[in-house]
C-alpha cells in the first residue's frame, strides 16, 4: 500500500468533508445524541474495521466520537484509511451520502 501525496488526499477529503488532514492522518469528530448511541457507533464501526483489517485511533467522551486515520506501516494516509472512513461516514451518517 502507498502512501497518497497530499494533493490526493486534499481531492479525496472533498467528498468526505466530515473528516481533516493533519499530522499525516485524517481525522473526523462525530456528536451523537448519547452515550448508547455514540457506543452504538463504534462497535458497528468496530466489525467493519476487523473486516478491512484496519484499525481506527479513536477516543469518545460521553457523546463525542473522535478518529484517526492513517497507515502506520507507511507513516501516513492510503487509499486504506479512505476504504474505512467511507465505511465510517456511512455507519455514522447513512442518510448523508
Amino acid at each position: 500500500m502507498n502512501k497518497l501525496s497530499d494533493d490526493d488526499i486534499e481531492k479525496k477529503l472533498l467528498h468526505l468533508p466530515d473528516w481533516e488532514y493533519y499530522d499525516d492522518a485524517i481525522h473526523a469528530e462525530f456528536e451523537f445524541e448519547n452515550f448508547k448511541d455514540c457506543f452504538s457507533a463504534m462497535s458497528r464501526i468496530a466489525f467493519e474495521c476487523e473486516a478491512l483489517n484496519h484499525h481506527p485511533d479513536w477516543s469518545n467522551v460521553y457523546n463525542v466520537l473522535t478518529i484517526s486515520l492513517s497507515t502506520h506501516d507507511v507513516k501516513g494516509v492510503t487509499e486504506k484509511d479512505f476504504k474505512l472512513a467511507k465505511a465510517i461516514e456511512h455507519i455514522v451518517e447513512p442518510d448523508e451520502e
